[in-house]
């Protein structure tokens, strides 16, 4: 039976998916030859012809993760898995950026060594958790008359949370408060792409005779 020829400008959801995607895979790589990395193949260039046959023979795909490379490199991994995972953990940041929250920790020009430690910890363990903190400094009656004493204890304060929490700004007075924001301290971003560092191999780890 013959079939009649799909119109011009017919919708094609493989055509569709593939321009959505960010990694060539599989028959979308069109290379004569490709380099593959990974622990589950012998590293070294092969034709893609010999690189398709052996993710297929694993029942894998062949996902390009350096089409810039000479030849381009490639990984043989479970591509759909890998998707899978990275919308999972977008999601969790996703969830976690919108449940956070600000805390306050209050403060007096009077606050003793003790009452002072006991906030740093509290503070700590917020930031630690996502959370901004808010410090401030309540001056009542006369108490606005020692200002400076309260500045010396927020810088004190952003001092000891240096390590897990950035100060947004020095203090400032807001009535009759003196008050400073701190927000969780940024991460070290990683370079390359999730797929990309698939290319590190782990480094092992020697096995000790027990003596």
């Amino acid at each position: 039976m013959a079939f009649s020829p799909k119109p011009k400008g017919a919708f094609n959801p493989r055509f569709k998916k593939e321009q959505q995607q960010e990694h060539r895979t599989n028959h979308m790589i069109r290379v004569p030859e490709v380099r593959l990395v990974g622990d589950n193949v012998e590293p070294g260039i092969y034709s893609l012809a010999d690189a398709q046959a052996i993710a297929k023979g694993q029942s894998l795909d062949l996902v390009e993760i350096s089409p810039g490379a000479n030849p381009p490199v490639c990984r043989i991994i479970d591509y759909n898995k890998f998707l899978y995972e990275e919308k999972k953990k977008k999601k969790e940041m996703k969830a976690k950026s919108k449940s956070s929250e600000v805390k306050e920790i209050r403060f007096t020009p009077n606050t003793d060594e003790h009452d002072f430690e006991f906030k740093v910890k509290h503070a700590e363990k917020f930031l630690l958790d996502g959370d901004k903190v808010k410090a401030h400094v309540q001056f009542k009656g006369r108490a606005i008359m020692f200002k400076d004493r309260g500045e010396l204890l927020l810088l004190k304060f952003a001092d000891r949370l240096k390590d897990v929490g950035a100060l947004e700004s020095m203090p400032k007075m807001e009535g009759k408060r003196m008050l400073v924001m701190f927000a969780p301290k940024a991460q070290k971003k990683k370079s390359g792409s999730e797929l990309g560092k698939l290319i590190e191999k782990p480094q092992k780890t020697e096995n000790k005779q027990p003596e």
